[in-house]
């Protein structure tokens, strides 16, 4: 396929997947439960941190995250006991327990506290194309409270490579605006045109089928070939492929 052509097809699928039927199988489904901008975007960030392995085992784990919360997750994280804290100590997903948990909810407290909030936060050190910078700063600033260091492992760092699939799939939910009511557009701060597409193994098996992508491995320099193959497509609003790189290589085997 030319440029042309594949735009074509991509932007088909887009059509195809990113519709309102999509939440019903995915992860986004639980800040969808939620209308306060807090509440989706604290819920959204704690799924899109577990947002990792069997994708039904993701969506129950987040439904037991909001249960100890009481489905108030912006009260519980800025006016928890603790003996709330203390509740959360059975709560495991793979490698994050309870530890984790807890310290992701004083993280997000300090957040909301001493720094206006995640928005706020992820608003600052973005470049023109990229918020990767951002997400840096992000967790410089969330792990300055008293922490294990085990936990940092739970927030992606792009600049050491990695492809921080979970917090740009975090960061599309909140500021992509689609029209569709699948991802939020509730952060006014941050353009569309500076998101990157989350990288995964299906999107990126995709994205070399289609020759967007040669870099072998998944990582940050991967992350910014994919990005720069994507904002030839579509600059202002790069991540809708995300739709259709993960619906061809989950739902389609392409």
């Amino acid at each position: 396929m030319n440029r042309t052509e594949l735009k074509e097809f991509l932007d088909a699928k887009v059509l195809q997947y990113n519709r309102p039927d999509f939440i019903e199988s995915d992860p986004i489904q639980i800040p969808h439960l939620f209308s306060k901008k807090e509440d989706i975007e604290i819920s959204g960030f704690l799924t899109a941190t577990i947002a990792w392995g069997n994708r039904k085992s993701i969506i129950n784990n987040s439904k037991k995250m909001m249960t100890f919360m009481e489905y108030s997750p912006y009260e519980f994280v800025m006016n928890h006991q603790e003996q709330d804290l203390e509740a959360l100590l059975p709560f495991v997903h793979r490698t994050f327990n309870g530890i984790d948990f807890i310290t992701f909810i004083k993280g997000l407290q300090h957040i909301y506290k001493s720094h206006q909030g995640l928005e706020s936060v992820f608003s600052k050190n973005n470049e023109k194309h990229s918020l990767q910078s951002s997400i840096h700063h992000f967790k410089k600033v969330f792990f300055e409270i008293e922490h294990l260091p085990r936990t940092q492992k739970h927030v992606s760092d792009p600049l050491k490579n990695s492809a921080a699939k979970r917090i740009n799939m975090y960061l599309r939910w909140m500021v992509r605006n689609d029209n569709t009511g699948v991802d939020f557009g509730i952060w006014k701060n941050i353009s569309p045109s500076q998101l990157s597409c989350p990288l995964d193994v299906h999107s990126g098996n995709v994205a070399r089928k289609l020759g967007l992508l040669k870099r072998k491995q998944n990582d940050a320099k991967a992350l910014q070939e994919l990005d720069n193959s994507l904002r030839k497509l579509d600059s202002e609003d790069p991540v809708k492929y995300d739709f259709a790189l993960f619906g061809l290589g989950v739902f389609e085997g392409f």
